[in-house]
């Protein structure tokens, strides 16, 4: 059983270490906070075991009335592997901890790429990750990316990727972030990161990608055209995305036809915290003129790297080949095709 400390238990850590929790072939060694917060409270409600970030922390949590197990050093020692969930930046200023008790980590996608031996996605470039140890999961919406260009790459081959990213301005619970009034070209420079955040996992692919900023909290929506090598139909291509587990290919019959409705959908469904672990492909806008093909997709910002570090976890130790990982990890999770923890688009349909 492979023991997982997550250090940061903030938007990403705590839906990393609930689905961690939920493999078979993994458990929590223990999640760290820097203040005794309601997410240090629900931390301990789960059962984790709780660390400070570091002594004088300690006493403030005690000073709460909050029990911790140590600090991060202590979390550190007592596990396997580390999925680092800090805040972009401060994961590099780990790395020397992690170094010194020689314990693997997984980093998250708001790091530098060279903070890790390889960026990562399970359907893209798994095996890159064997036995490596230092791993980052790349961003929200390089995975987004990342999953749905590579089908489109492996059976038709890739000329060249256009991508206007409209992001929101921060999560539910970032209040100081984004614009109020207002829609910002967010960087005003073209191409945005994400164009060589997404080259990190496909270093050959021509790609430009441009991104806007919009006063919203909900999810990220990718405005994406793919020149391909080969010219498909676009009913063939549609049936290619919709074979993939992480894509939801969102039918017109369900009605969806907003990322807010995609939430209420996820949260209708029983998801935990309403999480949209799956790339929200519409449907209705897969579109194939000659070699040209369009869509719009929907990122769910908190949820859909959550599953790449849990398949980044096994890539490292070699416990299963990218198939078995995704499957497990599916499963685990309720992101099943076939069964009911996966969203049906029949139950919006017949309301």
């Amino acid at each position: 059983m492979l023991q997982v400390g997550v250090n940061g238990y903030g938007t990403i850590g705590k839906r990393v270490a609930d689905a961690v929790r939920a493999q078979p072939d993994m458990t929590i060694a223990g999640v760290t906070k820097t203040s005794p917060d309601f997410a240090a409270d629900g931390a301990r409600a789960a059962g984790y075991p709780l660390y400070a970030c570091d002594e004088e922390s300690v006493d403030e949590f005690h000073a709460a009335g909050l029990a911790v197990d140590g600090t991060v050093e202590d979390m550190v020692d007592a596990s396997d592997v580390v999925v680092d969930a800090t805040p972009g930046g401060v994961g590099a200023e780990y790395r020397p901890l992690y170094e010194a008790r020689d314990t693997p980590a997984v980093f998250q996608g708001a790091e530098a790429p060279d903070v890790a031996e390889t960026s990562f996605n399970a359907r893209a470039n798994f095996d890159d990750a064997r036995d490596a140890d230092y791993v980052r999961v790349v961003s929200c919406n390089t995975t987004g990316l990342s999953r749905l260009l590579a089908p489109l790459a492996e059976s038709y081959g890739i000329e060249k990727v256009r991508t206007t990213l409209v992001r929101r301005g921060g999560d539910p619970t970032q209040s100081d972030r984004g614009p109020i009034n207002d829609i910002l070209p967010d960087p005003v420079e073209v191409p945005s990161h994400h164009g060589p955040d997404v080259q990190t996992i496909f270093p050959d692919l021509s790609i430009d990608t441009l991104g806007l900023t919009v006063p919203a909290t909900l999810m990220h929506l990718h405005s994406v055209n793919v020149t391909l090598e080969s010219t498909p139909d676009s009913r063939d291509v549609r049936d290619l995305l919709d074979a993939e587990s992480r894509l939801f290919v969102v039918p017109e019959r369900s009605g969806i036809g907003s990322c807010g409705q995609l939430r209420e959908y996820a949260r209708d469904a029983g998801r935990p915290r309403g999480d949209v672990w799956e790339n929200c492909v519409w449907g209705e806008s897969i579109t194939v003129e000659d070699r040209d093909f369009y869509c719009f997709q929907a990122i769910h910002q908190e949820a859909d790297v959550v599953p790449e570090n849990v398949d980044a976890l096994r890539a490292m130790f070699d416990m299963a080949d990218a198939e078995e990982s995704v499957a497990r990890t599916n499963a685990a999770l309720g992101i099943e095709r076939d069964g009911d923890a996966r969203p049906d688009p029949r139950v919006a349909a017949d309301d």
